[in-house]
């Protein structure tokens, strides 16, 4: 074992002051196992966000609609409600969850603007 690593298999070393706090784990390798399990779902749901956004460029005009700085900010707003609703103990789980949200979305929209650009216009058929 890595001195610098904690032993995955070993009793807990520090407990939490709030009575009502509640282990969800009994070791750090059950901790990192339900992680790693969280870890899959969390890729797979955006693997299929990214094919909806990969979709979306195909309603754009131009750049500014692919960046759609309107939506982004319903998008975050959104984001943090959610994790307020959806907290079960984590302080200041929306700031992670804004940051996250922060990041995903400039990822997303470069790949979306990559997108655009290569895409060949089929004009305003609704005009």
């Amino acid at each position: 074992m890595n001195p610098q690593e904690p032993d995955t298999q070993g009793a807990p070393l520090r407990e939490y002051a709030d009575p009502a706090y509640r282990p969800l784990c009994a070791s750090l390798a059950e901790v990192r196992a339900n992680i790693d399990r969280l870890d899959d779902d969390i890729v797979r749901l955006i693997a299929e966000r990214a094919m909806y956004v990969k979709d979306a460029a195909r309603f754009k005009r131009d750049a500014f609609q692919v960046s759609a700085p309107a939506r982004q900010a319903q998008v975050f707003d959104k984001a943090r409600q959610l994790a307020e609703r959806h907290n079960r103990g984590f302080t200041h789980l929306e700031q992670v969850v804004d940051a996250t949200y922060r990041a995903m979305v400039a990822a997303f929209i470069a790949n979306e603007q990559t997108y655009f650009d290569t895409m060949k216009d089929v004009g305003d058929t609704h005009a």
